[in-house]
């Protein structure tokens, strides 16, 4: 169908994946990633969670979104309802859905993109994640 990006599609596999696995690691749950190339008009892969509170999913929105920043890949928007319980942040060729799990049910993206496949994307047994650099806190300075 499309590819709106001209970025190469292993690069944005790889991100896709490291996306899922940030999510995971910020305690996201059900974390699946689906493969839409060809099925979409929208975008490449899109990503689902859920999590278990407000503050928790923004601060999972904000980290996928720092991750993106740091690779170049800033987010074209970010998105969440009224109560933070859909927030949505689109990265052109990947579409992250941070959901309330009874907000989840409702919508039922997997329903809708059920003809996707599942990416894969747990690290394998053994592998570590990556180091991460810490996040600097508003007010706060080294001593």
């Amino acid at each position: 169908m499309r590819s709106r990006s001209t970025a190469d599609s292993e690069s944005t596999r790889q991100f896709a994946i490291d996306i899922a696995r940030t999510l995971s690691e910020s305690k996201c749950s059900d974390v699946i990633l689906l493969d839409v190339r060809g099925r979409s008009q929208v975008c490449d892969y899109v990503i689902i969670g859920s999590g278990t509170s407000q503050r928790q999913m923004r601060s999972a929105a904000q980290e996928i979104e720092d991750i993106g920043k740091v690779r170049g890949q800033h987010p074209y928007r970010t998105n969440a309802d009224e109560s933070s319980t859909w927030i949505l942040v689109d990265f052109v060729e990947i579409v992250v859905h941070l959901f309330e799990p009874d907000q989840r049910l409702y919508y039922d993206l997997e329903l809708l993109h059920a003809d996707g496949k599942r990416v894969d994307w747990r690290r394998a047994e053994g592998e570590l994640p990556p180091a991460r650099a810490p996040r600097a806190r508003p007010g706060k300075t080294e001593a």
